[in-house]
């Protein structure tokens, strides 16, 4: 799993160029409404950790998550138990597709992330003409200033941005932009090793000033109601998939980890 990241890029910059050739950027643009579905208020909530539940089918780590799913069936689940839909677009590496975003952003009335690796605005356009309310930026492929320009981009169509971090030099560089939403990372995303204890390490390092300002949502590795509780007070939002989408019992899962 070294340097998954290297071969991501890579092929995304493939992706894209393929994309444009397909749907030029400003006819892409044409078709853009702004979002009325707020990511951010949907993750403040007063006294509980708020939930953002992920579709995905697969993940290089640990290869094909869920064989067969009815993705409608899922959408329909999330929308009840969730406060907000994370999915995953990203094809060759976690089977998923801009198509699936569309599909659940139809049936939800829950807000939708896409989660993708975002290095080019023209990903930006594509994620709100498929009804994206927010996208995912990691801080480990982009510059301070691609971090400011993407949330500019992405505010001017009412959408959040909610900005990933894995390690401190990412922290640091994301605490000196305009970022409102953070992602702790429990994951490295390099070696893909797990940290459970990553986001309470990394929000003693942020300003108190700071802090109150953000919306800080923790990522990876949880997988029960005790592991959300021990985050409580720490993070606003738990972003959780791999456990879902391996449950026997995807209702159930998203009942407990939700407490509703």
């Amino acid at each position: 799993m070294k340097n998954f990241l290297k071969k991501i890029v890579a092929e995304k910059r493939r992706e894209i160029a393929a994309a444009k050739k397909r749907m030029p950027v400003e006819k892409l643009k044409k078709g853009i409404k702004k979002s009325r579905k707020s990511f951010r208020k949907a993750l403040q909530k007063k006294n509980r950790v708020a939930l953002i539940a992920e579709i995905k089918a697969a993940s290089p780590s640990k290869g094909i998550i869920r064989e067969k799913f009815n993705l409608k069936q899922i959408a329909g689940l999330y929308d009840k138990y969730a406060d907000a839909i994370s999915v995953l677009t990203d094809r060759k590496f976690f089977k998923g597709s801009l198509e699936a975003l569309e599909v659940v952003s139809k049936i939800t009335k829950k807000p939708v992330l896409r989660k993708d690796f975002i290095i080019d605005k023209y990903q930006i356009y594509e994620a709100r003409v498929y009804g994206a309310d927010a996208i995912l930026l990691i801080a480990n492929i982009l510059t301070q200033k691609q971090i400011n320009e993407f949330i500019s981009i992405a505010n001017s169509f009412g959408m959040d941005c909610l900005v990933e971090v894995d390690s401190f030099a990412g922290l640091k560089k994301v605490l000196a932009t305009k970022t409102g939403i953070l992602g702790i990372n429990n994951r490295n995303l390099n070696t893909f090793a797990v940290d459970k204890n990553k986001v309470q390490k990394f929000a003693k390092k942020i300003p108190k000033s700071k802090l109150k300002k953000l919306i800080v949502v923790a990522e990876s590795g949880y997988d029960s109601r005790a592991g959300v509780e021990k985050i409580k007070g720490i993070a606003d939002a738990v972003l959780i998939g791999t456990s879902i989408m391996v449950s026997r019992n995807i209702e159930s899962k998203l009942k407990e980890l939700s407490g509703k």
